[in-house]
């Protein structure tokens, strides 16, 4: 199965395709210019390095969220328009779930933290788990993608509280965005050894996306491109606003009433 993936969640931008277990082209950048003057272009270069038909493609992989709102939209929107023009399914992937598979077969429990603002962060917690093989696998081991706790955003403190409290005994790997930017907090708050990826596998990659997106293709998870929407996990930053005015002017209607005698909530015809 031949799958274009699009990862466009956090700072790092990344386009790949994938077939079967094979990587045909992967192109990532993390600088300061904006998604959308990075992923069509990014497109349009993977398509001609590699002389890719885009109507030979099976599927569209894109990460769905959580992330930041306007990159989620921009990822969001060009998978879809994608999709609608080529008539090709949309597999929508957990960014947290992506980001955990960058570290594939590794021991312990990992957790991706992305920079939430707020003191927060879009973490989950994983670990990779042998699958049962057949009779005559030999000594070939392969392991699948176990979600200890699904994707979720908290503050920091929280996420190291429920890490120190897991039942076993393993070492947390953390990768992500957030890493320096909690890492000193991190050193004060871990009760158990964890590490810190390195920078060849910390950061989000369409590639890891394109890996999932197979087998949520094999389970049937795929969805036609117009019912694709991200996963924002919170409101945005404008949601949050409006909603804070919303609430600040029924306060102040509220406090009118009683000062004139009214009770809270009633009206005066005129």
């Amino acid at each position: 199965m031949k799958i274009l993936a699009i990862d466009s969640s956090g700072l790092v931008a990344g386009v790949a395709v994938a077939e079967d277990d094979t990587l045909l082209a992967e192109y990532t950048t993390n600088y300061k210019k904006t998604h959308s003057q990075t992923l069509l272009p990014m497109l349009d270069e993977v398509k001609r390095m590699i002389e890719l038909d885009l109507s030979s493609i099976d599927a569209i992989a894109v990460a769905a969220g959580p992330g930041s709102f306007t990159g989620l939209r921009i990822g969001s929107a060009t998978a879809k328009g994608l999709g609608l023009a080529l008539d090709k399914p949309l597999i929508g992937v957990p960014t947290v779930d992506a980001l955990a598979m960058n570290l594939y077969g590794a021991g312990g429990y990992i957790c991706p933290i992305m920079d939430a603002r707020r003191n927060q962060v879009y973490t989950g917690i994983y670990a990779f788990v042998p699958e049962k093989g057949e009779a005559d696998a030999g000594m070939e081991q392969t392991y699948r993608l176990q979600i200890v706790r699904p994707q979720y955003v908290a503050p920091i403190e929280e996420v190291a509280e429920t890490l120190n409290h897991l039942p076993e005994k393993k070492d947390v790997i953390f990768l992500g965005d957030g890493v320096p930017v909690f890492h000193d907090r991190l050193k004060e708050l871990m009760k158990r050894p964890f590490v810190c990826a390195p920078a060849s596998c910390n950061r989000q990659r369409a590639a890891a996306v394109a890996v999932l997106a197979q087998r949520y293709a094999q389970e049937g998870r795929m969805e036609n491109a117009r019912d694709h929407a991200p996963e924002y996990l919170r409101p945005s930053q404008a949601e949050r606003t409006r909603r804070e005015k919303v609430a600040a002017a029924g306060g102040q209607k509220q406090n009118e009433q009683e000062q004139n005698g009214q009770e809270p909530g009633s009206h005066v015809d005129h």
